[in-house]
């Protein structure tokens, strides 16, 4: 059996509106080359094959579809159903490929819960996610098989995470809403503002050097920035859906990992330590590719992002697009892991290379 991980595809609406004009909030544009991908792992010699696609984390940005241009941070069942709707109609072929690939033998379908699309938690979500691709996906939080453990890993910051137990709050009128941690509100409330003027901005890593560069090279727009984050921040204290994740405390934890360039080395080692029986964990979330090979035989792969990722670190520059994806292949009769690789995406012509390929032990 093949495992396949992905993550962090952010689909939106589509690359253009209804009214025919780019859509800035689309992240994604590589539709066709994930088609391609789903329909290379279930045709030809792995037509009846056994492979688990696990997609892990913001596939969906839901967090960042507007209603008639509104964006809003009172996000109940009904809008984020609303909301994964106009995503279908936006990326139709991309849903059509998923269904594709579960009407063949022996294939499988994950969808590990992000912070992006964390309305996903919602049963209707759910339910219009499986209606759509005409089976039933496991939806889930964390998973773990067969020694692999696969998470999104915004739980380990705390600009992108709330506590277990407080993931839906009531909201007006007695309704669940998601309880937004203060990335997710970010995104909703200040990101569109930002990027009529600057398009990419949400994509540019790392962020802390691009504020200093703005200071520097681009000071009208800095104190535009400055002046939207700063309203923000006034108004918000006055609205009791987003105070309860403002306090002293969490200020200072979002402070402190808001400036850095966030690697998830250390927190998988940690994961790997705890629970002796894994020996790969795979996450995503950062938007960096990162593969570790620890001194006991075990294994960390951050998948990265199908994202253009823009950079101004020069001295981290390279292509900054990679469609890269984990493979790790289980033989069937012992359930034991044989390899584990990161690819990379090229098309049909010639499927994949290899980035990384860390024999398990």
């Amino acid at each position: 059996m093949l495992v396949l991980v992905v993550s962090d595809f952010h689909l939106g609406k589509g690359a253009f509106l209804s009214n025919g004009q780019k859509n800035i909030m689309e992240d994604f544009d590589e539709d066709e080359r994930f088609i391609e991908f789903v329909d290379y792992y279930c045709s030809g010699e792995y037509e009846e094959s056994g492979v688990h696609l696990v997609l892990n984390g913001d596939i969906l940005n839901l967090i960042q579809i507007d209603y008639m241009g509104i964006y809003t941070h009172i996000m109940d069942e009904d809008h984020c159903v609303k909301s994964l709707g106009y995503i279908i109609n936006g990326h139709k072929k991309f849903f059509d490929s998923l269904k594709r690939f579960l009407s063949k033998k022996n294939k499988k379908i994950s969808y590990v819960i992000g912070n992006h699309d964390a309305g996903m938690a919602f049963e209707g979500c759910q339910k219009l996610f499986n209606e759509e691709v005409k089976a039933s996906v496991h939806f889930t939080h964390c998973l773990e098989l067969l020694g692999i453990h696969i998470e999104h890993g915004h739980r380990f910051e705390a600009i992108n995470s709330v506590p277990p137990d407080q993931y839906f709050i009531n909201g007006p009128n007695g309704r669940k809403i998601l309880n937004l941690p203060w990335g997710s509100l970010f995104c909703l409330s200040i990101l569109p503002k930002l990027k009529k003027d600057r398009p990419y901005i949400d994509k540019i890593r790392p962020i802390s050097s691009y504020v200093v560069w703005t200071l520097l090279h681009d000071i009208v727009f800095f104190f535009r920035m400055a002046s939207v984050v700063i309203s923000y921040l006034i108004s918000s204290n006055r609205d009791k859906f987003l105070s309860q994740n403002r306090n002293f405390k969490t200020t200072l934890k979002i402070l402190k990992q808001i400036t850095i360039y966030p690697k998830y080395e250390r927190k998988a080692r940690s994961i790997l330590k705890k629970n002796p029986l894994l020996k790969i964990v795979v996450m995503g979330h950062t938007h960096l590719i990162e593969w570790r090979r620890f001194p006991e035989g075990k294994i960390y792969f951050n998948t990265g992002t199908w994202n253009s990722i823009p950079s101004i670190d020069a001295a981290a520059h390279e292509s900054n697009l990679s469609l890269t994806y984990v493979l790790i292949d289980i033989q069937d009769k012992t359930n034991e892991i044989s390899s584990a690789k990161m690819n990379v995406w090229q098309g049909t012509w010639k499927p994949f290379r290899e980035k990384v390929n860390l024999e398990s032990t």
